[in-house]
């Protein structure tokens, strides 16, 4: 009894483009971690800012684009940058 050529499952892709895919596997991780980071997102998004009343150490901003002091770390004598 030979079956008929009806009868047999046909793939549903050819051969030549089912090698080119990844895994099933790789493509599950994938559409996961997408759909994970996206919650994510959607969370940081719904939570707002972490801290909104953070202040730089020096004060409020004046809107200058200078520093709001020199970076000296006070207390680290003998640190200074003028010796050479």
């Amino acid at each position: 009894m030979s079956s008929s050529p009806a009868d047999r499952s046909r793939p549903v892709l050819p051969r030549a483009v089912r090698r080119l895919l990844p895994a099933r596997a790789v493509i599950g991780f994938t559409v996961l971690l997408v759909a994970l980071f996206a919650l994510s997102y959607a969370a940081g998004a719904v939570a707002g800012p972490v801290a909104p009343g953070l202040h730089p150490a020096g004060g409020a901003r004046t809107g200058d684009s200078e520093p709001a002091d020199d970076g000296d770390m006070g207390g680290m004598h003998g640190m200074g940058g003028g010796m050479r």
